[in-house]
């Protein structure tokens, strides 16, 4: 009799394992999402040559060279902005190839955002 209940117990708990249904795991956490770097949004910036960004956006907060590259940094009381240039590998004027965008307090903003932020400060120049 014993070897029954073990038998009917052991079934159980095979029958147990064998049931498809979701596995519920207490402390898993999904993985956060991989932020998005796309250039929507930033056709007004991007390509554009220190000029350009000057007739959009005014006067830079900081212009900074080192060496092939150029930092061009523009504000309002929204955002920051920081534009790198880079001449084109063919040579020429350098263009904007990566923008940067934060709030003041330094917490994350949309680059896209930062961009019609400050092109809206100056009625859009």
């Amino acid at each position: 009799m014993r070897s029954v209940g073990i038998s009917v117990g052991l079934a159980l708990a095979v029958s147990a394992c064998a049931t498809p249904g979701p596995v519920v795991r207490q402390n898993a956490l999904p993985a956060p999402p991989k932020p998005s770097y796309g250039t929507i949004g930033l056709e007004r910036v991007m390509g554009q040559n220190a000029n350009a960004l000057t007739q959009l956006f005014g006067q830079p907060l900081l212009d900074l060279t080192e060496g092939a590259g150029r930092k061009l940094q523009f504000g309002s009381n929204i955002c920051v902005l920081d534009a790198y240039l880079y001449a084109p590998q063919q040579g020429g004027v350098p263009v904007v190839s990566h923008v940067d965008a934060r709030q003041r307090t330094g917490a994350p903003i949309d680059r896209a955002s930062c961009v019609a932020a400050l092109t809206r400060r100056d009625g859009g120049r």
